[in-house]
């Protein structure tokens, strides 16, 4: 039996002894890493990642590090001449795993606590090898057709009625612009496409309307669209947090008045700061009668939907004109894949598709080229991962973890309710918890906000867990958000324990400074 190469060690990297020297000489022909070195780097990195997400509690949710520390560690200029893969991946343990925030973490409960699932990892790791651009069917009809297929599964998995068409965009915020393009599109007297808004004096102002509570991509994207922030009413809320559907028709009815030409409503289920869920079938009515747009920001909550008591969370979305899902924050499919979907791809083409003549191919007229829908040429091969969750979890698979989230964030929940010194400050419709310290013996507003921010730093300086806060009507509040694949009940009764032990310590200083 021939002898064993020797190996060494690089962090948590066995790397063969021949990899010490420079770059192999048959580099020095202009070509690609050596298939053979590609083989075995690539196998020792599916090993890291396993190794990493198998032993990830090891690491500190957070980094303790200080703005710029890991540039400091990165040198100022490129490399001259190629280096190793075993100083890069040296490199990765000694400076990136640093600086890393993990979000794949089972304490990681800040904003929306998203997955990198296994299966979706291994179909990222696919697209990139096949690095297409799906821009036309020509130039990959497996991009293409894949990515009808998984997103006609997902619609059925949501409930959505069949008209509804679906294409992949990269985040939520994308996804929203793009609605309401099409929404100022719909407006075809007006010739936008052809004119444009700018110097017209021939036109009234565009009015959008959106909940108090509204993502800020609704904002991002009326800037972009010419709309201008003053272009956009926001609609006050209920004491849940969704949008009140009296104050939406009155607006409508006072801005027609006033020469405003009211062309979009923005509806949402699952609230960035609360979850709540507007009444989108009552805001579909209204939009209905008043010839606007409705657009629906699902991209939390409609996950949810896939659980079939939880289908209602959509109620109403199948008289909106568009909606948007995003499998990255809830069905495990690493960042970033939207799902968008529209009852009016017609509309959406119209204010997109614009096609040089180097892009002409004679399958046109038979099938979607993608880059017809939107703003970007290039695409990537996105709906792979998708696949492979779906196929990996299935339907029932992914309920079920839904659900299971849907019920710690509901036990976590019922201990904030029954413990003296904190509050719940709003409902928990999915698995995401509002809620803030509140003693007895403390009432000033002010104080109360100190108190709480004191607290969630307190409890992410642990490194054990990650929390993110928001304001509700003026008052600080703490966000627990159950969505890893990873997360046990264990990991959500450890963040109520820090909770309660940081609280007291906190409580036992501020009684000390009062004396």
């Amino acid at each position: 039996m021939g002898q064993e190469p020797s190996t060494y060690k690089v962090g948590h990297w066995k790397l063969a002894e021949k990899d010490r020297v420079d770059l192999p000489s048959d580099l020095q022909d202009f070509g690609d890493m050596p298939p053979e070195q590609f083989r075995e780097f690539g196998t020792k990195f599916i090993g890291w990642i396993a190794d990493y997400l198998e032993n990830i509690e090891q690491h500190a949710v957070l980094p303790n590090v200080k703005p710029s520390d890991i540039r400091t560690m990165l040198p100022e200029s490129p490399p001259e001449s190629g280096e190793t893969m075993h100083h890069i991946l040296a490199d990765i343990d000694k400076i990136i795993m640093s600086g890393m925030t993990h979000w794949n973490h089972p304490g990681f409960f800040a904003y929306f606590a998203i997955t990198g699932s296994g299966p979706g990892i291994l179909g990222e790791l696919l697209s990139a090898a096949f690095n297409i651009n799906g821009m036309l069917w020509k130039t990959c009809p497996a991009s293409t057709e894949l990515e009808q297929t998984t997103l006609d599964w997902l619609r059925q998995m949501l409930g959505l009625p069949e008209e509804f068409w679906g294409i992949i965009y990269d985040t939520a915020s994308i996804s929203s612009m793009h609605a309401i393009a099409a929404a100022r599109e719909q407006l075809a007297d007006w010739q936008i496409r052809e004119k444009g808004l700018s110097g017209r004096s021939d036109l009234p102002r565009l009015r959008l309307y959106t909940s108090e509570h509204a993502h800020s991509s609704i904002d991002k994207a009326a800037i972009t669209l010419g709309i201008g922030l003053e272009g956009i009413r926001k609609i006050p809320v209920d004491e849940k947090y969704q949008m009140r559907v009296d104050a939406l028709d009155k607006a409508i009815e006072e801005d027609r008045e006033s020469g405003w030409r009211p062309f979009c409503v923005v509806a949402t289920v699952g609230t960035t700061s609360t979850t709540s869920i507007d009444p989108v079938a009552e805001i579909a009515e209204i939009c209905q009668q008043e010839d606007v747009w409705l657009h629906v920001d699902a991209a939390y909550g409609g996950s949810a939907a896939v659980v079939p008591e939880m289908r209602h969370v959509l109620a109403g979305c199948e008289r909106a004109d568009s909606v948007v899902v995003n499998p990255h924050k809830w069905l495990f499919v690493p960042v970033d894949l939207s799902a968008f979907f529209t009852r009016k791809p017609d509309v959406l083409k119209r204010a997109f598709s614009l096609v040089p003549e180097y892009l002409r191919t004679s399958e046109d007229s038979k099938v979607e080229n993608f880059m017809d829908y939107g703003l970007q040429l290039g695409r990537r091969f996105r709906a792979l991962k998708l696949w492979f969750v779906l196929r990996y979890f299935g339907t029932e698979g992914i309920a079920e973890r839904i659900r299971h989230h849907i019920k710690l964030a509901q036990e976590f929940a019922k201990w904030v309710d029954e413990h003296a010194d904190f509050e719940r400050m709003a409902p928990v419709p999915f698995s995401s918890v509002c809620f803030r310290a509140h003693p007895k013996n403390m009432q000033d507003q002010m104080q109360l906000n100190a108190l709480n921010e004191r607290l969630v730093e307190a409890v992410n300086g642990t490194g054990e867990v990650f929390l993110s806060h928001t304001k509700l009507n003026g008052d600080l509040v703490l966000r627990l958000a159950v969505g890893n694949l990873r997360t046990e009940e264990r990991h959500v009764g450890r963040v109520w324990e820090i909770l309660s032990e940081k609280l007291k310590r906190i409580q036992k200083h501020i009684q000390v400074d009062r004396l």
